[in-house]
């Protein structure tokens, strides 16, 4: 037996009664929903040389932080003391291995106390340290009227083609430098 469609009004009345599904949520941003977890691992295993990667040229000065960088934080089984393993620029191994006390102490200041109490030194390729933003280089004001006229005019008997536009260049540079 065939069904018949339902008239308006029963559509209407089959309509109110059922309940419609809620609108879609989307699910939260992963970071957001993994930051209670890597909070609570951050707690629990310590931050590691991605917290010394920042202030590490504060920890052992401009020299020492073009050559090292900080590699991993090796955790003792007894809990004691990690050691902090160090890449090295080759012969400056030794240069650290004369200051480890002191680069230790000064990890005992940003760390806490025994955080760290070995340093292991790898030779090795270290990473270029991240430039800090260099003020952008200052354009030089244009020459004036009358001085690239006399320019010119020096240049006037070489023939046109690159050696003339590269001495124009350099006459520019070079003026602009004299004022």
């Amino acid at each position: 037996m065939r069904r018949t469609l339902p008239t308006a009004e029963e559509a209407v009345a089959i309509l109110r009664s059922r309940k419609t599904r809620p609108p879609h949520r989307t699910p939260p941003p992963a970071g957001k929903a993994l930051n209670g977890l890597v909070k609570a691992l951050d707690d629990k295993y310590g931050a590691g040389p991605a917290a010394l990667q920042g202030r590490w040229k504060e920890i052992v000065g401009e020299n020492l932080a073009r050559r090292t960088e900080p590699v991993k934080i090796i955790k003792s089984r007894t809990g004691e003391g990690g050691t902090l393993e160090l890449r090295v620029d080759g012969p400056m191994a030794t240069l650290i291995q004369h200051q480890a006390a002191e680069i230790t102490a000064r990890l005992d200041l940003i760390l806490g106390k025994g955080v760290v109490t070995k340093l292991r030194i790898v030779q090795g390729p270290v990473k270029a340290p991240v430039a800090a933003a260099k003020p952008g280089r200052r354009r030089k004001p244009p020459l004036d009227a009358a001085t690239e006229a006399s320019l010119e005019t020096s240049l006037k008997d070489q023939p046109e083609g690159p050696l003339k536009a590269a001495l124009l260049k350099l006459g520019r540079e070079v003026l602009r430098g004299a004022r």
